[in-house]
């Protein structure tokens, strides 16, 4: 049997707000409100919400905005939650909230967050601390030097200066809930966003000398050094680099996930990456990051996490992501390791498929008796996976290098 213009937009309603909303509107009507329960939902809902010309998220925060704007709180309620049930970013939602301000008005705006918010938490994706006190607000600048290189610095002005550096298609934000606690704890602390990540430029196809000589620069912008430099990933390859290049600007290493050399299938792969990312963007290579970075575990049991790491992912510049993956297939620190003098913590995450425990055991080795390996119940990041055991390594670690 042939649907009509109710079933269809029915089938629409259901899509955008969610089955259990629309069953309890249209199961709840009387022969007072079911013509209008029809009406609603053959013209709202299939005549405008079906129509082609914009995409359902789109048309989701057109609601959104109208309906704050309007002061309509209890449908701009039950759109927010439909949105986030529908997998909406933060990001979205606060550029949306912005928009209210500027065109409707910051006490609507002001509303719309605290509604939003609540919703956030109802839906398990609560917004971590990020207070505005003056040791604990983020100060976000770009360094004076070329390529600039975008910092945000948190903390007291005292205290063992640490420096956060990122992975392979992140950014800063990675560090969000570290840099908190550690300037919470008394620490400065400055993280960057690497080239052609996050906000910071991409200075051509850069190799793993061009990023050590930007970490260089921004400890010396920052006049805090020697620092305790902590590197996940690439930003540990960097890391090596440093201390190894620079050592009077590094008094102490953090090695998390990373090596000192891939092995050739690895380094294939680096440069195949690059290729897939340039001709179909980072949605090409999406699925395959999210594996290497997240266990399968953590993926099921922490989807509102995983969803914010597949966006920030997404977010990534190609064009910066293709060219660091070829900075990582050239990276081979093996022969400098044992100049590397400073206190280091190598710490691997049991299940890393990309920085097996086995080579960080080696990179640990190859760096002598300054090095300790620490292996936690993670993937590839444990600042996500396992973040209490990290922070509370790392502090250990920082109390240790006073």
């Amino acid at each position: 049997m042939r649907q009509d213009d109710f079933d269809r937009g029915l089938v629409q309603r259901r899509a955008v707000l969610g089955h259990e909303w629309v069953e309890r509107s249209t199961a709840n009507a009387t022969a007072f409100t079911a013509q209008w329960q029809d009406f609603i939902t053959r013209t709202a809902w299939h005549a405008v919400w079906g129509r082609e010309g914009l995409d359902t998220e789109t048309r989701r925060l057109l609601a959104m905005t109208s309906t704050l704007a309007l002061g309509r709180l209890e449908e701009f309620e039950m759109h927010v939650h439909a949105a986030l049930a529908a997998g909406m970013s933060e990001v979205a939602l606060q550029d949306m909230l912005q928009m209210v301000a500027l065109y409707a008005g910051v006490p609507a705006a002001n509303t719309g967050f605290r509604i939003t918010a609540a919703a956030l938490k109802a839906a398990g994706r609560p917004s971590p601390p990020a207070p505005l006190t003056p040791t604990l607000r983020e100060r976000s600048f770009h360094t004076f030097s070329q390529p600039q290189t975008h910092v945000v610095l948190q903390g007291p002005e005292s205290g063992t200066p640490v420096v956060l550096c990122h992975a392979l298609g992140l950014d800063l934000s990675m560090w969000s809930q570290v840099a908190g606690r550690l300037a919470a704890s008394g620490h400065p602390v400055l993280r960057y966003d690497l080239q052609g990540h996050g906000e910071s430029e991409l200075a051509g196809s850069p190799s793993i000398d061009d990023l050590v000589e930007d970490a260089a620069r921004v400890v010396q912008e920052w006049n805090r050094g020697p620092v305790v430099f902590v590197g996940l990933s690439l930003g540990g390859m960097v890391a090596q680099g440093l201390a190894i290049r620079h050592p009077r600007l590094v008094r102490a290493l953090v090695l998390s996930n990373t090596v000192a050399t891939y092995p050739p299938q690895a380094r294939e792969g680096f440069l195949a990456r690059a290729g897939q990312v340039r001709e179909g963007g980072m949605a090409a290579i999406i699925d395959a990051a999210m594996q290497r970075y997240l266990s399968t575990q953590f993926q099921s049991q922490e989807p509102a996490a995983t969803l914010q790491l597949r966006e920030l992912l997404l977010r990534c510049p190609p064009a910066g992501y293709a060219a660091c993956c070829e900075t990582l297939a050239g990276v081979d620190w093996t022969d400098g390791l044992s100049n590397i003098r400073v206190p280091t913590w190598v710490v691997s995450g049991a299940s890393d498929l990309a920085a097996p425990p086995a080579l960080q055991q080696a990179l640990a080795q190859g760096i002598g008796p300054s090095a300790r390996h620490t292996v936690l119940a993670s993937a590839h990041l444990p600042t996500l996976e396992a973040p209490e055991a990290f922070s509370a390594g790392l502090e250990a670690f920082l109390a240790e290098c006073v």
